[in-house]
C-alpha cells in the first residue's frame, strides 16, 4: 500500500510517503523480494506523483520489480501539514490514469481508483480510463451494494439470481450462531494475546536500549508472562489449522453449500441501509474484526438514520456486535413507529459541543504545524517537517490509566519517551483536565480506545 496519506503514515514513514525518489530503491527492493518469495501475485496501490511522466516511470519500475497489478488513486499525495494538492482536493484525475494505462500497454492490469459514487461512475470510469478494473473506497463505505448492478439490472426478466454461500449473512439467513459465537470469542482472545506480546516486545526493546533498571515492577510482571502468552497463542494456531482442514480429515472433502437468491430481492434489500447493516453484522460475526471496525462501517452505512434518531453517540459507544445490533433494532422501531421517538435536546447540545471542540482542535493542529515549520526554518533544517514527527503518537486509554499512578516527574519522562509530547499531558492525566483549555498550545484529543478514531483519517488512502 503506497497510497496512504494519513499523518500516521508520515510519522511511520509508510504509505504515500514512500513515493519520494529517495525511497524508490527501497520500494522496488520490497516488491522484488515479495514477488520472489511467494507464488501469489503482488499488487501495489499508488497515488499520482507530481508529474505524469514521474507516475508512468514509477509504474514501469514497479512492473519490472515484480508487481503483477497496480491500482492508481487519481489524486496527489498529501503533505503532512495538508497544504497544496492533497488527498481529497477535487475530483480524481482520470485522464492521468488513462495515460498510464496506455503507456503500460493492454497486457498489464491497471485499476482506477477515485470518482466512484454510483454504478454509472464505475461504467464511465472504465470507459474513460481503459482500466482493467475499478476500486472504490468512499462510495462503497456509504453503499456496500454499489457494485450489485454488475450482476444484472433490477428490472430484468425476473429470473436473474445469484448463488450465495450458506450459512448466509443475509437477514433471515442461517447464521450458525453457536459456531459464530465460539469463533468470535476465540478471535477476541487471540487479539488480546497478540496485544500482550507486542507490549512485551516493547519492554524487551526498552531493556536493550536503556538497561534493566529502565523498567518498573508492572513491566517486569508482564515480561514474566511471555512464555505463557506464547504457549496460548500456539495452542490457538494449532486449533485453527485443525478447523481449516490442514490436519482434520473430516474437512478435506467437504464443500460449502449454496442457495439461489433472486437478484430483485437483493435490490430490495440494498436500498434499505439498516438491512445492509444487518448483513454486515452477519459477516462480522463470521469473520471477526475489531469492534471499532464494526462501528465504523455501521455508522457509515446508517449515518443519516443514526443522526435522524440521535443514536450516533450510542452506536459509537458500543462494546460488542450485540450492542450494535440493539442500536439497529431501535432504528427499526423508531422508523416503523415515529411516535415512539422523542427528540433529546440535551443530547443535541452535547453533539453540537463535540463538533465545536473538534473544529477548535483542527485549528490548533494547523497553528501547531505552522509553528513547528517556522522553528525548523529558523534552525536552518532542510527537513521542514522534522518537528512535526516528534511526539505525535496519541496515547492509549491503558497508557493514560497507568501514567496516572506515577509521580509527576516520572509522568513527564514517560510522556516524552513514549512520543506523546505534541499532546497535552494535563488534559490526559490531571483530574480536573487542562486549566488553560482553549488557550493551551498542545493538542486536546481523546486517548485511543477500542472505539475511538477520526473518520477522515480512518478512510484516507
Amino acid at each position: 500500500n503506497l497510497g496512504c496519506p494519513q499523518r500516521a503514515a508520515y510519522v511511520g514513514h509508510f504509505g504515500s510517503y514512500l513515493l519520494d525518489s529517495k525511497d524508490r530503491q527501497l520500494v522496488l527492493d520490497v516488491v522484488r523480494a515479495a514477488s520472489e518469495a511467494v507464488k501469489i501475485p503482488i499488487f501495489c496501490k499508488i497515488r499520482l506523483l507530481d508529474t505524469l511522466d514521474d507516475t508512468i516511470e514509477l509504474c514501469r519500475q514497479l512492473r519490472q520489480a515484480g508487481a503483477a497489478l497496480i491500482a492508481i488513486h487519481g489524486r496527489y499525495r498529501a503533505s503532512f501539514e495538508r497544504k497544496g494538492p492533497s488527498a481529497r482536493d477535487g475530483p480524481a484525475k482520470l485522464d492521468q490514469i488513462a495515460a498510464v494505462k496506455q503507456a503500460l500497454g493492454p497486457t498489464f492490469p491497471i485499476l482506477s481508483n477515485g470518482n466512484v459514487m454510483s454504478y454509472n461512475d464505475v461504467v464511465n470510469n472504465m470507459e474513460e480510463t481503459g482500466a482493467d478494473g475499478i476500486m472504490s473506497a468512499e462510495g462503497l463505505l456509504d453503499n456496500p451494494a454499489l457494485f450489485l448492478e454488475r450482476f444484472g439490472t433490477r428490472d430484468g426478466d425476473g429470473d436473474n439470481a445469484m448463488m450465495v454461500i450458506q450459512p448466509s449473512p443475509l437477514p433471515g439467513g442461517n447464521g450458525g450462531d453457536a459456531f459464530l459465537a465460539s469463533n468470535e470469542a476465540k478471535n477476541k482472545k487471540k487479539r488480546k494475546l497478540l496485544k500482550k506480546l507486542r507490549e512485551i516486545v516493547r519492554i524487551e526493546d526498552k531493556i536493550k536500549a536503556n538497561g534493566e533498571s529502565s523498567i518498573d515492577k508492572s513491566q517486569r510482571e508482564k515480561l514474566a508472562t511471555k512464555n505463557d502468552v506464547e504457549k496460548e497463542l500456539a495452542a490457538i494456531d494449532t486449533e485453527e489449522k485443525y478447523e481449516e482442514g490442514e490436519d482434520n480429515p473430516s474437512t478435506s472433502s467437504s464443500l460449502p453449500t449454496a442457495m439461489s437468491v433472486p437478484l430483485k430481492w437483493l435490490y430490495d434489500q440494498s436500498i434499505d441501509r439498516i438491512l445492509l447493516a444487518y448483513e454486515y453484522l452477519g459477516l462480522a460475526r463470521r469473520y471477526p474484526v475489531k469492534i471499532r471496525s464494526v462501528i465504523f462501517h455501521t455508522r457509515r452505512m446508517c449515518r443519516d438514520v443514526l443522526n435522524e434518531y440521535q443514536l450516533m453517540e450510542e452506536c459509537v459507544a458500543c462494546k460488542s456486535i450485540d450492542e450494535v445490533e440493539a442500536v439497529l433494532k431501535k432504528l427499526e422501531q423508531y422508523r416503523s413507529n415515529p411516535d415512539s421517538f422523542f427528540y433529546d435536546r440535551d443530547k443535541a447540545k452535547r453533539e453540537k459541543e463535540a463538533l465545536e471542540k473538534k473544529r477548535r482542535e483542527e485549528g490548533k493542529r494547523k497553528a501547531f504545524e505552522a509553528r513547528m515549520v517556522r522553528k525548523a526554518k529558523r534552525e536552518g533544517l532542510n527537513d521542514l517537517e522534522f518537528y512535526l514527527r516528534q511526539g505525535s503518537e496519541l496515547p492509549t486509554v491503558e497508557i493514560v490509566q497507568w501514567l496516572r499512578t506515577l509521580p509527576r516527574e516520572e509522568q513527564m519522562k514517560e510522556w516524552k519517551e513514549r512520543e506523546h509530547s505534541q499532546h497535552c499531558l494535563s488534559y490526559h492525566l490531571d483530574a480536573t483536565g487542562c486549566k488553560r483549555d482553549r488557550a493551551c498550545a498542545f493538542l486536546h484529543v481523546e486517548a485511543k480506545g477500542d472505539n475511538t478514531f477520526v473518520e477522515q483519517d480512518e478512510v484516507a488512502g
